[in-house]
């Protein structure tokens, strides 16, 4: 799951928020961080690896662009992984809702019994 690689460090992880709005060249993206440009280069070679950034030349610059693809296999597994526990809460949360309308139902109505007035 190289999708999951690409998103384990912070630094990659900005670096493809920055790129997720628009392409940009490796200095604007460099230019983010207090990191030396090649420690962003090292990043940037890492996402291509992963298939999560992709490169195309411009000139003399570099253009990198996000890959959505890559990082679908991420999220669908984080989803697995949560939704179990989402559902036992949402369960919880049901089964407390349903015990409250039960007591609700079970409390005898008040009755009110005014002095002086027979029945």
């Amino acid at each position: 799951m190289d999708g999951a690689r690409a998103i384990a460090d912070p630094v990659r992880r900005e670096i493809l928020a920055l790129v997720r709005t628009s392409p940009l060249p490796a200095g604007t993206i460099a230019a983010h961080f207090s990191i030396s440009r090649p420690a962003v280069s090292k990043h940037l070679r890492v996402l291509i690896e992963c298939g999560v950034v992709e490169a195309t030349s411009a000139g003399r610059q570099r253009i990198y662009s996000l890959r959505t693809e890559p990082l679908v296999d991420v999220a669908a597994y984080l989803e697995r992984l949560l939704s179990p526990s989402l559902a036992m809460h949402l369960d919880a949360l049901e089964t407390e809702v349903a015990r409250a309308r039960r007591e609700r139902r079970a409390e005898p109505a008040s009755v009110s019994i005014i002095e002086g007035e027979s029945a």
